[in-house]
């Protein structure tokens, strides 16, 4: 497990990192959203050893991290930093030798995961060749291709279709699920949400809620509840202790005051003899990220 414990960084009197903590666990996909400025990179840096912090402290699995042990980290930053005139193999190969692998077995590395990432094809063609989406997948083998423990992956969907996330997205999942650490921004809440397994939103520098994504879901959720019906459910307006916040013919979204209210809209709903669906709404990543930076 990857700790995160106390960290603060100030530049001067200004404060950027103010006792930040949280945990990434091995086997889990960690996702880290905030707005810009809010901390993330700088986080991410002070793992990576990129820049000091001025309290608190980082460890793995209990240990202090040391430079050698954060050799072994996968890091890919949100700048690209590929040399443009090489091809993607040699590229990746470079990368994978200047981790101590042989010419060999960082060849066929390389080859792999530029294969599983969906640049098989592209294996002879110049970086800069590539489009800014193949890029961004060249530069994400470049953070796996020494089979790291810990990836820190600062928004690694940046400039990817659809069909490239869901390709780098079964990467992470395969990689977490041989035991990695896996952190990672971005900025696209609905791929956070549908990919991580815990969350961490920061704000201003602090951390304003983290933990496992259905338990924030679970904390974070009001007293909200959706019908789905057969019929016309427009009664539901009249119900007492009832806030209406959606309707749609058979469709409800609607805010109670108390669970009785709730129960006496189930009710009715199943003795009209219509009720297709009836249950609470727990809030998205957006509504919670809302919730807890404003």
């Amino acid at each position: 497990m990857l700790d995160v414990s106390g960290i603060t960084k100030q530049y001067g009197e200004r404060t950027v990192l103010d006792n930040v903590s949280f945990s990434v666990t091995r086997g889990r996909l960690t996702g880290f959203v905030g707005g810009n400025g809010a901390g993330k990179t700088t986080t991410m840096r002070i793992i990576l050893g990129l820049l000091e912090k001025n309290g608190g402290e980082v460890t793995l699995d209990g240990d202090p991290l040391t430079a050698a042990r954060r050799r072994g980290f996968g890091y890919m930053p949100e700048e690209r930093g590929l040399y443009p005139k090489m091809k993607v193999l040699e590229q990746i190969t470079y990368l994978g030798r200047l981790h101590g692998f042989d010419k060999r077995v960082a060849g066929e590395k390389a080859t792999d995961i530029l294969t599983e990432l969906g640049l098989g094809e592209r294996l002879t063609d110049p970086i800069e060749s590539l489009s800014l989406g193949n890029q961004q997948r060249a530069q994400i083998a470049a953070a796996l291709v020494h089979d790291p423990d810990v990836l820190i992956l600062d928004e690694p969907f940046s400039g990817l279709d659809p069909m490239a996330v869901e390709t780098v997205v079964a990467v992470l999942q395969r990689r977490a699920h041989e035991g990695a650490a896996v952190l990672f921004s971005s900025h696209q809440l609905d791929v956070v949400e549908r990919l991580c397994d815990d969350l961490v939103i920061i704000s201003d520098g602090s951390v304003r809620a983290s933990g496992e994504r259905e338990a924030l879901r679970e904390q974070h959720s009001t007293n909200r509840y959706e019908l789905i019906s057969t019929g016309d459910a427009g009664w539901i307006r009249d119900e007492p202790g009832i806030e209406v916040i959606d309707f749609d013919a058979g469709h409800a979204v609607f805010d109670v005051t108390d669970d009785q209210a709730a129960q006496r809209v189930l009710r009715r709903s199943v003795a009209e003899g219509d009720v297709t669906s009836f249950a609470p709404q727990h809030p998205s990543l957006a509504q919670i990220f809302k919730e807890v930076v404003r």
